[in-house]
């Protein structure tokens, strides 16, 4: 994704109020042993960019003064009740130096999974997103979690994924090995089956007994 930005000239809280009273967002990018520059954006063209999923873990090309940059997003900030982006920031990556970052997790075949069309279980999702390392180049907007094995009872973990090439688990996460998604019979439906099954063994028995009454 291209971002378009310009080298700002003013700081300090007054010229980032004016600023962003103008319609723009003060930033910042940092990084890849260069000096930290202050930029802006148009803030509707960066507000919409920021609703989409590729814009927060894809490697994005950033142009300032005509000159293109590899960048990952890092941080940005929004006002606490109004759509505003107070100030955003970018890190300049190297081709050559692994990157840190958290991709969101997509969970799919959940409807085909024997847990959910034959026992009736509920799928639930512990986390949305996964800290992996890689280099740039191999960064993905996303990882998959195939639910279609999931076991009533059981869960799939981070060490279960079948990552994407040149794509690792951090140390911690590695180390951690944190539950992406359970399978498990919901509390009402657990109850409605416990209190059906005395009946369902009675059942049996009072036929025989009817039996023996006809008899």
């Amino acid at each position: 994704m291209k971002v378009v930005a310009f080298e700002r000239s003013v700081q300090g809280t007054g010229a980032s109020r004016r600023l962003r009273n103008s319609g723009k967002t003060p930033g910042i990018v940092y990084g890849s042993k260069e000096q930290a520059a202050v930029i802006e954006l148009d803030h509707n063209a960066l507000f919409h960019a920021l609703r989409k999923e590729a814009f927060h873990s894809s490697i994005l090309d950033l142009e300032i003064g005509g000159k293109t940059q590899k960048v990952l997003l890092r941080d940005y900030q929004m006002h606490p009740f109004k759509p505003l982006v107070l100030h955003i920031d970018f890190q300049r990556v190297s081709a050559t130096e692994k990157v840190h970052m958290r991709v969101p997790l997509h969970f799919t075949n959940a409807e085909t999974s024997a847990a959910v069309k034959l026992q009736g279980a509920a799928i639930s999702h512990i986390t949305t997103e996964l800290e992996i390392s890689c280099l740039p180049a191999d960064l993905p907007e996303f990882i998959e979690v195939d639910l279609s094995k999931i076991e009533v009872g059981h869960s799939i973990h981070a060490k279960d994924l079948a990552l994407p090439k040149g794509v690792s688990l951090v140390l911690h996460v590695e180390q951690e090995n944190p539950v992406l998604a359970n399978a498990r019979i919901p509390s009402v439906k657990a109850a409605e089956v416990e209190e059906a099954a005395p009946a369902a063994a009675a059942a049996p028995a009072a036929a025989a007994d009817a039996a023996k009454d006809k008899a």
